[in-house]
């Protein structure tokens, strides 16, 4: 109850702050549960029309932790995935998956974990899923969508960037012009690597080199057990980190098919062996989905080659491994 009076309180006060011009807000009462919520999105002509294709989105950084909002916290991507797989799962109804994907990708654990639960679901469901990329589905997006069954490439995509990168900073020089020093009371000498405070050493470079190549094998082991037509030597050619357009994705054999949702719908109702159905997604309670395409913008400032604002990567905590591109950022 309080958290709703807050966030009642914050819509009011960007009401009165915002005059009375052409904006409206609409304040609607949301159940106290706060399950998922199934909605129609598309339905094949005809009547009986029971069986469902489930869209499931991937917007945005992908990361296990809540995403910041205004007014509040946003929804864990991770544990949203899990939890529409879940929903779809256990829906008889549900035939087929289609993963929307619309990311730059995120960081190695986010990704790893929702390639594996992507997995885990097909095996226990014995469902089709067939990934469809938007505007970008690229490193740990691509990671996800090579767990599916076939993956679809809306012409204008950007794909790829298969590698791992870990992004370290020293304001070590700045501090000393400052007339600054850091100290650190550590129990051994690599406790503190990657800290912002001092230069990277080679050891601690070596230490962290080692790490990423064991990420980006991980990573080349994945794209080679998805992509059936692809050998280990053929995978690591293409795994220099560059991004792809669809239509290089295609040619290299890292995409099956160049297409839109519709045609990512049609080919999971052809692998699940259904006529017609109906196209569902899942959201929160007061939640409105008026197409396939509802909240894919949510990933469209970081799709940017230019970041004007500090990305929520950078603005995170402690040095982090990430399956992701970043053209806004120097190094591969």
């Amino acid at each position: 109850m309080f958290v709703r009076l807050v966030r009642f309180t914050a819509v009011l006060v960007v009401f009165l702050v915002g005059g009375c011009g052409g904006s409206a807000f609409v304040i609607r009462a949301v159940p106290g549960g706060m399950q998922l919520q199934e909605a129609e999105i598309e339905r094949d002509k005809g009547f009986f029309v029971d069986a469902k294709i489930a869209v499931i989105e991937v917007d945005g950084l992908m990361m296990n932790r809540e995403k910041v909002g205004l007014f509040g916290g946003g929804e864990n991507p991770v544990s949203m995935f899990v939890e529409k797989l879940e929903k779809a799962r256990k829906d008889r109804s549900v035939k087929a998956v289609v993963l929307r994907l619309n990311s730059p990708g995120g960081t190695v654990s986010a990704a790893d974990i929702m390639y594996h639960k992507l997995r885990e679901f097909k095996r226990k469901s014995e469902k089709p899923v067939v990934a469809c990329m938007l505007d970008v589905a690229a490193s740990g997006a691509y990671y996800l969508a090579c767990g599916s069954d076939g993956i679809v490439a809306q012409p204008s995509s950007i794909t790829g960037s298969i590698g791992t990168i870990v992004q370290t900073v020293s304001f070590a020089g700045t501090m000393e012009k400052l007339g600054i020093k850091a100290v650190a009371i550590k129990s051994g000498k690599l406790k503190d690597m990657g800290s912002p405070l001092h230069d990277l050493s080679e050891e601690e470079r070596a230490v962290l080199e080692g790490i990423i190549r064991e990420f980006y094998g991980q990573f080349v082991e994945v794209v080679d057990k998805g992509r059936k037509g692809l050998d280990e030597e053929q995978v690591r050619a293409l795994a220099d980190g560059r991004v792809f357009t669809a239509g290089e994705a295609l040619e290299k054999g890292l995409v099956d098919r160049l297409g839109y949702p519709a045609d990512a719908i049609g080919w999971a109702k052809e692998l699940a062996g259904v006529r017609k159905a109906r196209v569902v997604m899942y959201h929160r309670p007061a939640g409105y989905k008026p197409n396939i395409y509802s909240s894919a913008t949510g990933g469209a400032d970081v799709t940017a080659l230019i970041n004007v604002e500090l990305p929520d990567w950078l603005a995170s905590e402690g040095t982090q491994f990430l399956y992701l591109w970043q053209p806004g950022v120097g190094g591969n």
